[in-house]
């Protein structure tokens, strides 16, 4: 398989504000990441399971070049988004990326099919029919001129999966995206978010606390104490 992603001695830690290094010491400063080292293939879906606290949203960041490292290299098609500037890391995001997250953040001053064209018109499209086509296959097309909250946690979520994939991304970033859903909805969303990212040949890499998740990954990671490994 090629590879989409490359990070080698990623290391991260959290401490004083910049202004305040002169001052610190090295106690005041917590690792979370410890010379890390990760590869996804194109194509594959890849879980990161650990404890809270133990680095898998703040991985999650910098594979999404939300945050950036102390140290080390990451590679995204062979190119360091490390030494990237913010108008490089922000097309990134825009063009390669798709979040999900636990919160569904779906805007609340805009109908479904509105916040399902965003990624869209900031990707410089509007095809709208490709969002009719995404809400009848999963059968919410009566939902789309509702308000996020006049849908359910399960919608919503769905509808959060579509936005992450309407603009085609290479990666998609899930960050515990289950967390707020009861059994039977977490199993559909997920069960959801797997078909269409196979369908579309999109990477996908999901942190989460449900192991259950994990069998229907190609691989499961385990980060514990900064350091990450084969489960």
């Amino acid at each position: 398989m090629n590879t989409l992603i490359c990070g080698k001695h990623l290391a991260k830690s959290y401490g004083p504000p910049l202004e305040n290094t002169q001052n610190a010491s090295l106690a005041d400063y917590r690792p979370v990441l410890d010379q890390v080292d990760i590869e996804l293939s194109a194509n594959e879906f890849v879980t990161i399971v650990g404890r809270s606290g133990s680095g898998k949203s703040t991985l999650l960041n910098i594979l999404g070049a939300m945050d950036n490292v102390d140290s080390g290299e990451l590679l995204f098609n062979g190119a360091d988004i490390c030494r990237w500037n913010e108008e490089q890391r922000a097309r990134y995001r825009r063009e390669k990326i798709g979040f999900i997250f636990q919160a569904y953040n779906l805007v609340p001053t805009l109908t479904v099919i509105e916040n399902l064209m965003m990624p869209l018109q900031l990707a410089g499209s509007g095809n709208s029919a490709l969002v009719c086509d995404y809400l009848e296959q999963l059968e919410m097309s009566d939902k789309r001129d509702h308000w996020p909250d006049q849908l359910s946690g399960g919608e919503q979520q769905r509808i959060a999966i579509i936005r992450a994939l309407i603009h085609q991304p290479q990666l998609v970033i899930a960050d515990e995206p289950t967390g707020n859903l009861d059994r039977d909805n977490a199993d559909k969303v997920i069960h959801l978010l797997c078909d269409l990212v196979r369908a579309q040949g999109i990477s996908l890499v999901l942190a989460t606390h449900d192991r259950s998740i994990c069998a229907e990954a190609d691989r499961v990671l385990e980060i514990e104490s900064g350091k990450l490994r084969n489960a």
